[in-house]
C-alpha cells in the first residue's frame, strides 16, 4: 500500500522528560509527505509535494523542540477559540463582561487564541490505497481565564491523491497528492459560546524568497485596521487580482468571496502563491458560506522566507463586533476544511 504513517521522536521540550511524538503522512511510491505533532498544538510542520518530477518542502516551521517552544510567529498554529486579536482581551458575550490573558504585549491584545500548544489526543490513524488519515482532539474543559466554555476541537489530517478530496477547482494529475485539513469544534457545554476558527501556516517553495513569488488573491474585501491592528472599516470589494511579492508587506485581514462552485454545491475560495523560477502553483483552498471560512489574512514576516495565508471563519475582534463570530448552543459544531495542492 503506497499511503503509510509512522511515528518518530521529534525531540523534549523544556522542563519536559518524554519526547514530542511526529507523526508522518507519506505516499511512499511519490516521496511526498506530511507531519504533525499532536503534543504541540496538532501542528503541520512539514508539508512536501510533488509537480512532475521536482518535490517541494511547502510549510516553514520550527526544526526542533526548543525552537518550536520559542517560536512567537505561531507557525502553522491552530487559533481556537478565536483568531486573531480581540481589543485588550475584553468581550462581552450575552450580558456577561470577560477578561482573557493579553499574549500581545506590545499592542494590549489577546491574540490567537489558546489551543497552540496544547496537548491534542490521537484519535485514530488509517490508510487506504488512496490516502493516509490522522484524527486528532483537544477536550478543553473551560478552565482558561476569560473563556469558561468547555469544547472539544477534532482535527483531521488527510494526505490523499489530489483527485479523490474535494479541492475547489479541477484537478489534472490523478498520480499527485494534496493535504485537506478539515476542523470540528463542539461545543461541550452546558450554555452557548463565541467561537471562530482559524489556521496560521507559512508558506514556501524549498526557502526560495517570497519576493520571486506572485499572489493571486479572490474577489475580497480588506478590513482596514487601526495602529492596533483593529478593525476601523471595510474597503469595497475588488475582483481577483494577481501581484508581486517583490518588496510588498503585507498584514492583512480580507472579507472573501467564493471562486467557485463545485459539482456538490459547497462554494469555496482559492489563493495561489506561483514561483517565477519555476512555474509552481500551491494552492491554499477553503470552504466558503453559511458558518464556513469566509475570512482571510496574508502576512508577510519581515524574514522574507515565506507568507502566511490564513483561513479563517470570523474577522479581527469578532468577539466584539461580531463579524463572522459563531455562537454555538450546546451541541453545535464549527466544522470546514482547507487544502493544500500544487499544480
Amino acid at each position: 500500500m503506497p499511503f503509510q504513517i509512522t511515528t518518530q521522536p521529534f525531540g523534549t521540550l523544556p522542563d519536559e522528560t518524554e519526547p514530542l511524538i511526529e507523526y508522518v503522512l507519506e505516499h511512499t511510491e511519490t516521496g511526498e509527505f506530511a507531519t504533525i505533532i499532536p503534543g504541540f498544538g496538532a501542528v503541520l510542520r512539514r508539508l512536501v509535494l510533488r509537480r512532475n518530477d521536482d518535490v517541494y518542502a511547502l510549510i516553514k516551521a520550527p526544526d526542533s523542540a526548543q525552537s518550536l517552544f520559542a517560536d512567537e510567529s505561531y507557525a502553522s498554529a491552530l487559533l481556537y477559540p478565536f483568531p486573531s486579536r480581540i481589543r485588550h482581551g475584553i468581550y462581552r458575550f450575552e450580558g456577561e463582561d470577560y477578561a482573557l490573558a493579553m499574549n500581545e504585549v506590545s499592542r494590549d491584545n489577546a491574540l490567537h487564541g489558546f489551543v497552540h500548544g496544547r496537548v491534542f489526543s490521537v484519535i485514530s490513524q488509517e490508510t487506504t490505497p488512496n490516502y493516509a488519515r490522522l484524527t486528532l482532539r483537544y477536550d478543553y474543559a473551560g478552565d482558561t481565564v476569560g473563556y469558561p466554555f468547555p469544547f472539544s476541537l477534532t482535527m483531521v489530517y488527510e494526505l490523499a491523491l489530489a483527485n479523490r478530496l474535494l479541492l475547489g477547482s479541477h484537478v489534472e494529475n490523478d498520480q499527485m497528492c494534496a493535504l485537506r485539513v478539515s476542523y470540528a469544534a463542539l461545543n461541550t457545554g452546558p450554555t452557548p459560546c463565541p467561537a471562530a476558527f482559524g489556521w496560521h501556516p507559512y508558506f514556501t517553495f524549498t526557502e526560495e524568497p517570497i519576493d520571486d513569488l506572485t499572489l493571486s488573491l479572490p474577489a475580497r474585501s480588506q478590513i482596514t485596521l487601526n495602529d492596533s491592528m483593529l478593525p476601523s472599516g471595510k474597503q469595497p470589494l475588488e475582483n481577483a487580482e494577481t501581484f508581486s511579492l517583490r518588496d510588498r508587506e503585507l498584514d492583512t485581514p480580507f472579507a472573501v468571496e467564493p471562486t467557485g462552485i463545485p459539482a456538490v454545491g459547497q462554494p469555496f475560495a482559492e489563493t495561489v502563491l506561483t514561483s517565477t523560477k519555476t512555474g509552481a502553483k500551491l494552492i491554499v483552498g477553503q470552504q466558503t458560506g453559511a458558518g464556513k471560512l469566509n475570512y482571510l489574512v496574508c502576512y508577510t514576516p519581515g524574514r522574507r522566507d515565506s507568507i502566511a495565508i490564513e483561513p479563517q471563519t470570523a474577522s479581527v475582534d469578532a468577539f466584539n463586533n461580531g463579524d463572522g463570530l459563531a455562537v454555538l448552543n450546546p451541541g453545535d459544531v464549527l466544522s470546514g476544511s482547507m487544502w493544500v495542492r500544487l499544480v
